[in-house]
């Protein structure tokens, strides 16, 4: 697969992903979306950082990839593996991974299965512990909310707590935009995130272990990954780097794109 074709689909562990790549800078970054979105969440940091080779696909179940009917085929596990099986078929052999919330779950599976494929990692919006009893209810919740009602349904009841004060009452198009990701995610995919963001292992004792450059990236507005339990989670990986961003809920990358983009242009350039 030529890294010059800037979208295609290519069928992985038995499902289809859709997946955008562009450019063929060194180092490769490998950008992980999160629940429920797609891989136009980062669809300013792919338009920016052109020095870079930039992969993008859509996960399992969401966007434009194959759904599997089955919640049963959804694991941050099955993610991570699917990821790998997409790296393969590139040809690529080490990348930056940068994830957002349950990318970033995704991408401390990665560390447990593959450690080596990883050059450096970017952690947005997200946390290293595993849910809380009450959380995994919510999960469960929401999934019969979906199941019921509808993608729609959904959006109603995450858009609010997804972006920050700030981006509801001065970005509408970005309120927008957001919504019509998840409302055009399919139900069953839906299904299955829920299902393995409810199931993820903890991650906290790979914190430590960790010894590759790690970018820790919180809104300071963020309802569901604060800044305070991700700054903690930055000081527990060695030598990591931290960056706050101002008027940004859970979804920095369409919040705050320009000083997203340029955090992470700046760590990548300090890897070269």
């Amino acid at each position: 697969m030529s890294a010059s074709r800037s979208l295609f689909r290519v069928t992985v562990a038995g499902v289809e992903l859709a997946v955008q790549v562009r450019g063929d800078g060194i180092p490769p970054v490998l950008f992980i979306h999160g629940f429920p979105f797609d891989h136009t969440l980062w669809r300013h940091q792919i338009a920016a950082l052109s020095r870079w080779h930039r992969i993008a696909p859509d996960l399992r179940g969401a966007g434009t990839s194959s759904v599997p009917g089955s919640s049963d085929g959804y694991s941050v596990g099955q993610y991570a593996a699917d990821l790998l099986a997409l790296l393969d078929g590139l040809d690529i052999s080490q990348v930056v991974v940068c994830g957002q919330s349950l990318g970033g779950y995704i991408i401390f599976e990665l560390f447990r299965r593959a450690p080596t494929r990883i050059r450096a990692a970017i952690l947005c919006s997200t946390k290293a512990a595993a849910d809380s009893a009450a959380a995994k209810r919510d999960r469960d919740v929401m999934a019969a909310l979906a199941q019921r009602d509808g993608a729609r349904a959904v959006a109603e009841k995450l858009v609010p707590k997804l972006l920050s004060r700030a981006t509801l009452e001065q970005q509408p198009q970005v309120v927008k935009e957001v919504r019509a990701m998840i409302e055009r995610a399919p139900v069953a995919g839906i299904l299955g995130a829920l299902r393995a963001l409810r199931d993820r292992p903890d991650s906290t004792p790979l914190l430590g272990q960790i010894r590759v450059p790690v970018l820790v990236i919180a809104g300071d507005d963020d309802q569901i990954a604060p800044a305070a339990g991700m700054q903690e989670m930055a000081r527990a990986i060695p030598g990591a780097r931290f960056a706050l961003i101002t008027g940004a809920g859970h979804v920095a990358p369409l919040e705050q794109p320009l000083p997203l983009s340029g955090a992470l242009g700046d760590f990548l350039t300090a890897l070269s």
